[in-house]
């Protein structure tokens, strides 16, 4: 069972302590691991509601981890904790399939609430109804399977190109700026990160469009954002 259980893998002694603390008086069980090894050994042997996964640990990359767990289809929840604050980090993190991107130091206030939020969400995404298909003409999307098919051919896609591009079609014909994809699918509320949004829409277009140039499905609104064909 998981409906509780918390990975966290972090070599900082003080950070793991303090976080376990907080996370236990919240209710949580929480798992700690301070190396890259046994933290991919876990994540890929368990199930967990949470991993909170520090990016640079002693004998490996965080990233390492959530890209190997992406590639299996493990879809849980990943939130990552560094000290390093480039702009191209953030970015890396969210590329990566994390669902989250927290900086050290974070006060504990600001970090229980962003972990409520993820754990919300994920609850909400995971609540799905079992006849929610999408079809428009040859792309059909199956809500509770996570599947996408052109022509009946399934499409490999990450979690959160599917999440982007279930929101788009379940909200077509409405535009949506790139500030604003970035804080309704990754959480975020900060500018300055469009190069995230732009990279999904490239690749769900080169895997969804025929002519990924001349898209059918995810249409550019200049100036503004994206939006999913309502003439479909």
């Amino acid at each position: 069972m998981c409906e509780k259980k918390i990975l966290l893998i972090e070599d900082d002694k003080d950070i793991a302590e303090l976080v376990a603390l907080h996370l236990s008086n919240l209710g949580y069980e929480v798992e700690c691991v301070n190396n890259f090894t046994e933290g991919m050994k876990r994540s890929l042997e368990n199930h967990y509601l949470l991993i909170l996964l520090d990016l640079m640990l002693p004998d490996g990359d965080g990233l390492d981890i959530c890209h190997k767990l992406r590639r299996e289809k493990i879809q849980t929840p990943i939130v990552m904790l560094t000290a390093k604050t480039e702009e191209i980090d953030k970015v890396l993190g969210l590329e990566s399939g994390a669902d989250d991107y927290i900086s050290k130091p974070f006060s504990i206030r600001e970090f229980i609430a962003r972990i409520k939020a993820i754990i919300r969400r994920s609850a909400i995404s995971i609540i799905e109804n079992e006849e929610d298909i999408f079809q428009f003409d040859e792309l059909v999307i199956n809500i509770f399977k996570r599947k996408v098919t052109i022509h009946d051919n399934p499409i490999e896609l990450t979690k959160k190109e599917f999440e982007l591009l279930y929101f788009l079609a379940k909200n077509k014909g409405v535009t949506y700026s790139r500030e604003k994809l970035l804080n309704i699918i990754w959480g975020y509320e900060y500018s300055g990160y469009d190069h995230t949004v732009n990279s999904h829409i490239n690749r769900l277009r080169a895997k969804i469009e025929q002519t990924p140039n001349k898209p059918k499905f995810i249409l550019t609104s200049w100036g503004v954002g994206y939006k999913f064909n309502d003439e479909l």
